[in-house]
């Protein structure tokens, strides 16, 4: 049911309808996006707010998803034309993946505007978008108490001085491996986040696949593995479940402190590993709180963590 409260966390992103092959299987026209997938990560955690746009003929049932999960869908622009749509095949290791279709549709004018009630919410994640939208954005937002900023590769190459600017404004940033050597052209991933933190973000968060992810801060220094599954069925939206489930955690903590970012990188870990299951957000949608703590206490005992 569409909750009528203020979000506490709001994300900005894409809504997409992606066709997905991996090496046993085929799913077509299934929902997907950054914001789906981060979306329904963090509402586990608190009430979140969706920003993003579809076209006339986006599926009802999707939309319905997402209102089952509680996400405020006030944030939802709907505009004449076709979604958003990404099709791409899974080599047989699962890592390395190819783009067969892009077609950016109504998402190729998106403009994000925030409702009233989202411009105070106290958490911002800014999923992979344009720097100049997700700049767009934060001049909507009042006083944001923190503010998570995800990138890719293509704004590295062809929008850099936009992305600087944005990054500086944001309290954390969060890149791959490979994109955190293309943005500060270091080898090290220790020298790349620290001329990432140069840029402004008190905090550098490097997502590395299957060994886990790096938070670094003036601090120093801190990794998590990735909890280990026997098997799964899509990877896509990977990170996108982790920093969604990441915020949606820290928001609930209501604190902004290493320690919290720390354990809220356990719930994200741990959620995006439950979304891998399944394709698209089937794992998610059948998924309770309860899982997710009963598996954190499982990877926090295996690992040696508190």
């Amino acid at each position: 049911m569409k909750s009528s409260r203020a979000p506490d966390l709001v994300i900005v992103g894409s809504v997409g309808i992606d066709t997905i092959e991996t090496p046993r299987e085929k799913r077509v026209e299934i929902l997907g996006g950054s914001v789906s997938y981060a979306c329904a990560a963090a509402s586990f955690f608190v009430r979140t707010g969706l920003v993003g746009v579809v076209g006339t003929d986006f599926p009802v049932e999707h939309r319905a998803l997402w209102e089952r999960l509680g996400i405020n869908l006030d944030g939802l622009q709907t505009e004449e034309g076709k979604t958003f749509r990404w099709s791409g095949v899974y080599e047989e290791n699962m890592d390395n993946r190819r783009t067969l279709l892009t077609e950016l549709n109504v998402f190729e004018n998106f403009s994000p505007e925030l409702p009233e009630a989202y411009c105070d919410a106290p958490y911002l994640f800014l999923g992979n978008i344009a720097p100049a939208l997700q700049l767009h954005v934060l001049e909507q937002v009042h006083s944001p108490k923190f503010v998570l900023i995800d990138t890719m590769d293509l704004w590295i190459n062809i929008a850099r001085d936009e992305l600087v600017r944005v990054v500086g404004k944001c309290d954390m940033l969060t890149l791959n491996e490979s994109e955190a050597r293309l943005f500060t052209g270091a080898d090290s991933l220790d020298e790349a986040a620290e001329i990432l933190l140069a840029m402004g973000p008190r905090f550098v968060l490097i997502k590395k696949g299957e060994s886990g992810s790096m938070l670094v801060s003036t601090k120093g220094s801190f990794s998590i593995p990735a909890y280990k599954l026997d098997d799964f069925k899509d990877p896509t939206g990977a990170g996108d479940t982790f920093a969604g489930g990441l915020m949606g955690a820290l928001a609930e903590s209501g604190q902004i402190d290493e320690a919290a970012i720390r354990r809220a990188m356990v719930y994200g870990s741990i959620t995006a590993a439950f979304g891998v299951e399944e394709f698209s957000l089937d794992r998610l949608a059948a998924l309770d709180r309860a899982q997710i703590d009963a598996r954190v206490e499982e990877f926090k005992t295996a690992s040696g963590g508190e």
